[in-house]
């Protein structure tokens, strides 16, 4: 398994299993990075402690009786006309007076990228950074049936997903984008009805904030003309950085440090 990937203990049993109709290209390359057996026998796919299936409906993340499968369309309540615009975070990114289909933002810790297609169906072009080879799989995955549904199209066409520790790739960026969102993983309160079963899955996947400071510095250092934090409403200001102005929800909170 690649060294930089620790999700899982030496003694899981991890598979890729491609089925009929999936991207097999896919399926094939993200065996070869996690440097885990591609196959296409079920009775092989079944030995699988953590099970990575591709079929026509995309990439699905099996373990332990749950799955995790990235899908934009669930956002449709959110998306419609008129609301996408009253969402803290598309709040939170504008500029006032400027049109977003002229601006651009970078997701530094994408995840499955819900909080990317809300700032891309404002207008938004946006870079979408994730440094697991997993959830990125996932997004890739995502973002690719996204353009293939009409009205979801158009969005996710501006969206590019880039695998990549953003506190390495940050620095490096050329040209400073209008925009940077940085949503460090936070602590879930323990038995709250408020953490979905997907977001359980991936704070197993995903390794825990230690370097929210490196994180917060890497923004900094791509010469953005506003960085977004998100976080929960009543926690700590990201890297102890008071922010230019924040907007706050009943559970979140966005902190806008313009530097």
């Amino acid at each position: 398994m690649n060294e930089n990937n620790k999700l899982f203990k030496e003694p899981d049993i991890i598979k890729v299993y491609f089925e009929k109709g999936g991207e097999r290209g896919s399926a094939e390359k993200l065996a070869r990075t996690l440097n885990v057996e591609f196959t296409e026998a079920p009775e092989v796919a079944a030995k699988a402690d953590i099970l990575l299936r591709y079929n026509k409906e995309g990439l699905f993340f099996e373990s332990e009786g749950q799955v995790l499968h990235g899908d934009f369309s669930t956002l449709r309540q959110r998306l419609e006309k008129g609301r996408v615009d009253h969402e803290l975070l598309v709040k939170a990114a504008k500029f006032k007076g400027e049109n977003p289909e002229d601006l651009t933002a970078v997701d530094a810790t994408a995840g499955l990228g819900e909080d990317s297609m809300l700032l891309a169906f404002a207008g938004f072009k946006v870079t979408l950074y994730e440094r697991d080879p997993i959830i990125c799989a996932l997004l890739k995955d995502t973002v690719r049936r996204a353009c293939k549904i009409q009205w979801l199209a158009d969005a996710a066409k501006r969206m590019n997903v880039v695998e990549g520790d953003s506190i390495t790739e940050l620095p490096k960026i050329a040209d400073p984008p209008d925009m940077i969102l940085l949503d460090p993983m936070f602590p879930a309160k323990k038995n709250s009805g408020l953490v979905k079963k997907k977001f359980q899955m991936i704070y197993l996947l995903e390794r825990q904030s230690s370097d929210e400071d490196y994180l917060l510095e890497a923004a900094l250092k791509a010469h953005p003309r506003k960085i977004v934090v998100k976080r929960p409403a009543g926690g700590p200001f990201l890297g102890g950085l008071k922010p230019g102005y924040s907007l706050s929800g009943k559970t979140i909170r966005y902190d806008c440090i313009v530097p």
